[in-house]
């Protein structure tokens, strides 16, 4: 059963659609991404699924006792405020000290529980909020731009991270994002957005698609291409990875 089935859904605000007839589905262990131009409702299918927003038409079914854990675009945190990441992580409720270094270690973060949050780098900020969502063990991990601000090598690190979640959880992930070279490269499928599904499938797929050209152009693919030849070469795991070569050239042009 999927983790998230959203069927045919349509919302609107002020008697404008916002999203009209969507149809998509989260599977158990597999990364979703989802991309599209600003306005094109990609926030609004968050808070959907999430149910802070009811559709119009259609439905949303989530497995029985589906755990989600969220990532958001950003948080704001009074920089005056003496709060180190271990009492964040317990806020609003205590969570046994091995809950709380487990979450830090799955998230990359294990050495900040005692930094204060107003001293951490962009980077660190959105870990420790990785393993905030982490603390309760979600099916369904839900990231809404969560590398905003962050430059590249910071959001494919990051990315990377969220891809090691994947496999030593086996969590389902749904990201939203602008930055389409990273992070389709991290997806097993990509649904593009705009107020409508325009096309959907894995990533090459959906960035040769003739939908998605007109929204992002055609350099896209080419960077596409390009990280998952730099990104293969960086696994360090004793497997063969397939290198890509002829796609590197492509993305050089």
């Amino acid at each position: 059963m999927s983790l998230i089935d959203v069927q045919n859904i349509t919302v609107r605000a002020n008697g404008q659609p916002i999203l009209s007839n969507v149809d998509f589905r989260v599977e158990a262990g597999e990364i979703v991404t989802v991309v599209g131009p600003n306005g094109s409702g990609k926030s609004t299918l968050l808070k959907a699924i999430v149910g802070a927003l009811k559709p119009q038409t259609g439905q949303i079914t989530r497995a029985p006792g589906l755990r989600i854990g969220y990532v958001p675009q950003k948080l704001h945190i009074d920089p005056t405020l003496p709060l180190t990441v271990g009492r964040f992580l317990n806020l609003p409720h205590r969570v046994p000290l091995r809950t709380a270094r487990s979450a830090l270690a799955e998230a990359g973060a294990e050495n900040l529980m005692d930094r204060q949050m107003s001293n951490l780098s962009g980077g660190q900020f959105q870990r420790v909020l990785l393993a905030r969502a982490l603390l309760n063990e979600p099916h369904l991990l839900i990231l809404d731009e969560a590398t905003q601000g962050l430059d590249q090598p910071g959001s494919a690190a990051f990315y990377q991270q969220i891809e090691q979640v994947r496999r030593d959880m086996g969590c389902g992930v749904l990201m939203v994002s602008h930055e389409l070279h990273v992070v389709m490269a991290a997806s097993d499928r990509v649904l593009c957005l705009n107020g409508h599904v325009c096309c959907e499938g894995k990533p090459e797929h959906v960035a040769s698609a003739p939908e998605y050209r007109a929204l992002f152009g055609t350099g896209t693919h080419g960077a596409l291409a390009l990280y998952r030849h730099e990104h293969n070469h960086t696994h360090d795991d004793g497997c063969d990875h397939d290198h890509s070569h002829d796609h590197s050239h492509e993305a050089a042009q």
